[in-house]
């Protein structure tokens, strides 16, 4: 392990290739290709896949290889990807030794049905923990990053990386989204919050708020029935450093990364608020 980039000088250095990559995704969004899906039969989510998703994440590949040959890198579609084999490493590894990761187009069913809220999420991991995140929002003019201890930022698709301003999540709108397979907690919610059941409100026609609108102080909680390190537990970790409360199903921290199997934390809660957190504990235990 030699010369491994810092967290600050990886995200700012991939911000604009990441810009160049949204300005791609949305160019081409109404004339996208969808092409095999991906074999997860129980999720329709996670088994879409577009030319936006190979494409974004090839342009990343040729940037990282460029600029970091050093890092490890783990891109969700690494299996069709011609550059998987030029990655030193597609895992964690020993403290210090920074995991990149990407998730080229999160939200993919979204996207395909031509709705605004799409993500391209960089991140980079350390053995135990998220050390940064960068999730850009092409068709909303909108990017966010946090390093760990340091905060979160947020910055038009104008902005320079040191342009961004910190922001703090508030728990101003009574919103909650439940992830796939959490239809049974809805009830124990609906008495206090709006609740966005994705399962129940999911629409091809119109756009629904899904977790990354946590970002955008248009959620006060959400609950994942489990967080991926490339999307729903690194905008966990963005909304934790903007001052939002993190944890597992039953209270506690979610367990260091390493910890972990298959790329993923287990189920998250995620709240602005002490009075939030306490009501989707209350929920989850509901059920």
């Amino acid at each position: 392990m030699t010369n491994i980039p810092t967290p600050r000088l990886l995200l700012s250095t991939l911000l604009p290739y990441l810009k160049t990559a949204g300005a791609y995704a949305r160019e081409i969004q109404s004339r996208i290709g969808v092409r095999p899906q991906k074999d997860y039969p129980e999720n329709a989510f996670a088994a879409a896949l577009s030319d936006a998703d190979l494409s974004v994440q090839n342009f990343v590949e040729v940037a990282l290889l460029a600029h970091f040959p050093q890092v490890r890198f783990f891109g969700e579609e690494h299996e069709q990807s011609a550059n998987t084999k030029y990655f030193r490493a597609i895992d964690l590894g020993e403290a210090g030794d920074y995991l990149v990761t990407l998730d080229p187009i999160d939200g993919t069913r979204f996207y395909l049905d031509g709705h605004p809220n799409y993500q391209v999420i960089l991140c980079v991991l350390d053995r135990d923990e998220f050390q940064g995140v960068l999730a850009l929002s092409p068709s909303e003019n909108a990017y966010y990053y946090a390093l760990r201890g340091e905060g979160a930022f947020r910055g038009t698709l104008d902005d320079a990386f040191e342009a961004a301003q910190q922001f703090h999540i508030e728990s101003k709108h009574p919103t909650v989204y439940l992830g796939l397979g959490l239809t049974p907690i809805a009830q124990a919610l609906k008495d206090r919050y709006t609740v966005v059941d994705l399962a129940v409100a999911y629409s091809p026609d119109v756009a629904v708020p899904n977790f990354n609108k946590m970002l955008a102080n248009e959620l006060t909680g959400a609950i994942l029935d489990s967080g991926k390190f490339i999307d729903g537990a690194a905008l966990a970790f963005v909304a934790q450093e903007a001052g939002c409360i993190v944890t597992t199903f039953d209270g506690s921290p979610p367990p260091p990364l390493h910890e972990c199997d298959n790329y993923e934390r287990p189920g998250l809660l995620v709240a602005a608020s002490e009075t939030v957190h306490q009501d989707l504990l209350e929920a989850v235990r509901s059920r």
